[in-house]
C-alpha cells in the first residue's frame, strides 16, 4: 500500500507518498481500506517532531478515517468485512489501508456519503467527552468556544445549541463569524478586534460563560478564567498559544469554578471505546436526521497532503480539510 510518511521532520514538503508494507490486523483489531483520513493540527505537529504516536500506532499522520473493513482480526465481532465505517485513530489515518481497534470503529451515518464521514470521528469525539461528558453543559448555558470556525468549533456549535444551550464563538474576522452565526451561534467575537472577555459580560449581563473550550492554552488562561461564570468549567483541548501560563487561583477558587486539560490521542483504548460509544449514542441520531452535519472546506488527493497541510496552516478555511485516497 501507499501511506504519507515523515522521512524527517519538517514543513509541508516532509509528507512524502511512499510505498510501504500493508498493516495486519491484531486481537480485536479491523483492517479498514481508507477512502478518505482529515487533516487535524496534531498532524502538523507530527510533521514537525513534536507529537509522536502513542507506542504500538501507526507511525504514520491521521487521526481519523472512512472506509470499508478488509478483514477482522481475531475475537472481532458484531463487524463484516465490507462494512461501511469511520474511526478514531491513534496514527495511521494518511494511508490505503489502516488497523482499527473494533471499540473505535463507527457505522458511516444515513444518508452521508463515505468520503464525508471521515470528517466525524475526530470532532465528535472531542467536542462530546470535553463539553457534555467532562463539562457537562446543560441545557440554557453558555459555551463559549475559541476558533469557532474551525473543525472543532463548527461541530460544537451544532452540538450545543442542539442541547438548548447559547453559544459563544471567538474567530478572526467577519466572514468566518457569519459562519458561525449560519450554524446558530448567538454571541459573534472577533478575536482580532475584540476583548472576548469584555465582549462576554457584556452580551450575559455580567455572567460569563458555564462551559469553556478552549484550543489555544497559556495565552488564553487568565483571560479564560475572567469570562467564566460562577461554577463555571474550562475545559482546555490545544495549545497553541503556549504550555505555560501564570494562574490566578485566588479568582478561581472565588468563582467555584474547575479546569480541565485533556488529550483524546494518547487515552487508553477503554476510554476510547467509551467516547466512541457515547458519540454514537448521542451524536449519531443528530446526524442521522440532518440536525448536526459536518462542515468541509475541501478535498485534497491524499498524495498532495503537503498542500493540506498549508491551507491548514494559512489558518484561511472553514470546517475540516479531508484526503481522499481516490
Amino acid at each position: 500500500m501507499y501511506a504519507i510518511t515523515i522521512p524527517e521532520p519538517g514543513g509541508p514538503e516532509a509528507l512524502v507518498w511512499a510505498e510501504v508494507p500493508d498493516p495486519v490486523p491484531g486481537e480485536g483489531e479491523v483492517l479498514v481500506e481508507v477512502a478518505a483520513s482529515a487533516v487535524n493540527r496534531a498532524d502538523l505537529l507530527q510533521r514537525q517532531g513534536f507529537y509522536d504516536p502513542p507506542p504500538g500506532s501507526s507511525r504514520y499522520p491521521g487521526l481519523e478515517c472512512s472506509g470499508r473493513i478488509a478483514a477482522l482480526g481475531p475475537g472481532v465481532s458484531g463487524w463484516s468485512v465490507g462494512d461501511e465505517v469511520c474511526a478514531l485513530l491513534s496514527g495511521g489515518g494518511y494511508a490505503e489501508k489502516v488497523a482499527v481497534p473494533a471499540g473505535q470503529l463507527m457505522p458511516v451515518p444515513d444518508g452521508m456519503d463515505l468520503v464525508t464521514a471521515a470528517s466525524l470521528p475526530e470532532v465528535t469525539a472531542t467536542v462530546w467527552s470535553n463539553v457534555f461528558m467532562i463539562a457537562h453543559l446543560r441545557p440554557g448555558e453558555t459555551l463559549l468556544l475559541h476558533g469557532g470556525a474551525s473543525g472543532i468549533g463548527t461541530m460544537a456549535i451544532q452540538l450545543a445549541k442542539a442541547v438548548g444551550a447559547r453559544v459563544a464563538v471567538t474567530a478572526g474576522g467577519p466572514e468566518k463569524l457569519a459562519h458561525c452565526a449560519q450554524l446558530g451561534a448567538d454571541i459573534l467575537i472577533d478575536y482580532r478586534e475584540q476583548d472576548f472577555v469584555q465582549e462576554l459580560r457584556k452580551a450575559t449581563g455580567g455572567a460569563g460563560a458555564d462551559v469553556i473550550l478552549d484550543i489555544i492554552g497559556a495565552k488564553y488562561l487568565d483571560r479564560n478564567v475572567k469570562a467564566l461564570a460562577v461554577n463555571g468549567r474550562l475545559a482546555v483541548i490545544g495549545m497553541q498559544g503556549g504550555v505555560k501560563g501564570e494562574l490566578n487561583l485566588g479568582a478561581l477558587m472565588k468563582k467555584r469554578a474547575a479546569i480541565t486539560a485533556t488529550s483524546l490521542r494518547m487515552r487508553p483504548l477503554g476510554e476510547k471505546a467509551a467516547i466512541v460509544s457515547a458519540v454514537r449514542e448521542h451524536v449519531w441520531p443528530l446526524i442521522g436526521t440532518g440536525r448536526v452535519r459536518p462542515v468541509v472546506d475541501r478535498v485534497v488527493p491524499m498524495a498532495e497532503a503537503a498542500e493540506a497541510h498549508r491551507v491548514l496552516e494559512a489558518g484561511g478555511h472553514v470546517g475540516k480539510i479531508l484526503l481522499t485516497t481516490a
